[in-house]
């Protein structure tokens, strides 16, 4: 079940085979879109007969997966996303690299999964990081290597049960922002018809089966022209609950605000802003959110790994727009939060909290 190594589309031999760092990818980092790109390797880890692999580097971009694999029917399937930056003194270096994979645990625990052991997960990621250097984005370009850890049940089964057997896998991929402007304010629009995931079910672990449930408003608003939908409580559809991609946040004076529900994906990167706001003095509250709150507030946005912070420019909600600061100007707390937050990311400021682990490379 092992795949074979295939050299890259850029004709350079894979950097893990040579044992040095390559030249940077061939690629304009600058204007790099939020999509895949093919690189030098990934790693994949087999779960079997209880014990988890060493872990093998290979250029081979696809897996094969017996027909009656588990995941493909019964949807034991889960993954994280975290990133990867080149500092200003052209070292590399992860965001909160342990809490993805603790989160990745806390998921596979709830989908019945062998979670992933703390070790395993951080040693994938550093040695595929090593492995693709070469396309990590250089230090100002604004870009990023996202990191995509999965796993997957592999055994073969009709009958509903969780797998035997599981692959845990990591490939990267340069990006650029999540939304196209970059850090520029982004429209929402309130999604009453469509419910992403429910109290009691799985919208609090990132698994697979959680964004598929999406799509159906996701594509429909952005054909209308907005960027994302915003999701209400199932029950009482009196409550924020997050994005389709991101939680969601809100400044009232000096309060950040951000939703509190059973349904809602624990951020590492709302956790991390959060702490970030109490340390400039705001105070931070999460809990509940009413959606009648829409007009008391003075900033609003959405952060995620993928998105980090995104600042919102206006959210409709049925007849009704409501509107956050000047068109295409993120507001002040939002942006200094952006700025403080990225800050650490890029190694530009220091990090006060230890989010952050330089890949010393081989």
């Amino acid at each position: 079940m092992h795949a074979s190594l295939q050299t890259d589309s850029l004709m350079h031999p894979p950097a893990y085979l040579e044992g040095t760092i390559m030249d940077r990818a061939d690629l304009d980092f600058a204007h790099l879109p939020f999509a895949y790109q093919k690189t030098d390797a990934n790693i994949r880890y087999w779960f079997r007969d209880g014990v988890w692999s060493e872990g093998e580097l290979t250029g081979d971009e696809y897996i094969s997966l017996h027909m009656a694999a588990v995941c493909l029917h019964y949807g034991q399937e889960i993954f994280e996303g975290l990133k990867v930056f080149e500092r200003p003194d052209g070292r590399i270096q992860t965001f909160r690299l342990v809490d993805n994979a603790l989160r990745l645990q806390r998921s596979a625990r709830k989908l019945l999964m062998e979670p992933v052991p703390e070790d395993v997960f951080c040693d994938a990621v550093r040695r595929v990081v090593r492995a693709n250097r070469r396309f990590v984005p250089p230090y100002g370009s604004g870009a990023s290597l996202y990191v995509r850890p999965y796993e997957v049940g592999v055994s073969a089964e009709v009958g509903v049960k969780p797998s035997r057997d599981y692959l845990f896998l990591v490939f990267v991929t340069p990006v650029g922002p999540y939304y196209k402007a970059g850090f520029t304010p982004v429209r929402l629009k309130v999604e009453e018809q469509i419910d992403r995931a429910a109290p009691g079910g799985v919208g609090d672990v990132k698994a697979g089966g959680n964004y598929a449930a999406g799509m159906r408003a996701t594509i429909a608003c952005k054909e209308e022209g907005y960027s994302e939908v915003l999701y209400l409580d199932v029950r009482e559809k009196e409550f924020i609950d997050e994005s389709g991609s991101s939680n969601f946040f809100a400044i009232k004076g000096d309060t950040f605000v951000t939703p509190a529900s059973p349904s809602i994906l624990g951020s590492i990167t709302n956790m991390s802003v959060q702490q970030i706001a109490r340390d400039m003095g705001m105070t931070v509250e999460q809990r509940p959110v009413e959606v009648s709150e829409l007009p008391t507030f003075q900033e609003a946005g959405a952060l995620g790994t993928a998105a980090a912070i995104t600042p919102v420019e206006s959210i409709t909600y049925r007849s009704t727009i409501y509107t956050y600061g000047k068109p295409g100007v993120a507001g002040p707390k939002t942006t200094e939060l952006y700025k403080r937050l990225t800050g650490i990311q890029y190694g530009e400021i220091e990090d006060p909290y230890g989010w952050t682990e330089v890949i010393e490379e081989d």
